[in-house]
């Protein structure tokens, strides 16, 4: 898994690639407090060699907690910038720092 940030000079935003590679999975989303844990347009790509992708434009100078949903299953990035233990979900919960 891989996060690649890319910090706009114009804009007061920061455009985030989420990389997942999950060659067997059908669907990958990445949900967080940046959409409300709403996998509804937070879907990621299936690409050729089998990782999924996707781009937003997160706001600059905050913190986000996000999972990715791979077929129905929660999961963390291992290249997360740290995690956060979360009580309504009983577990701990990648971060993203921006």
């Amino acid at each position: 898994m891989a996060i690649k940030k890319q910090y706009l000079k114009s804009k007061p935003v920061c455009k985030v690639t989420f990389t997942v590679p999950a060659e067997e999975a059908k669907k990958v989303a990445v949900v967080g407090d940046f959409n409300n844990w709403n996998p509804k347009g937070s879907m990621l790509k299936k690409l050729k060699n089998g990782t999924f992708k996707g781009t937003f434009d997160l706001p600059k100078e905050n913190t986000f907690e996000f999972r990715y949903i791979v077929d129905g299953n929660y999961i963390n990035d291992e290249a997360a910038d740290r995690y956060q233990w979360n009580d309504y979900a009983g577990t701990e919960n990648a971060v993203i720092e921006l």
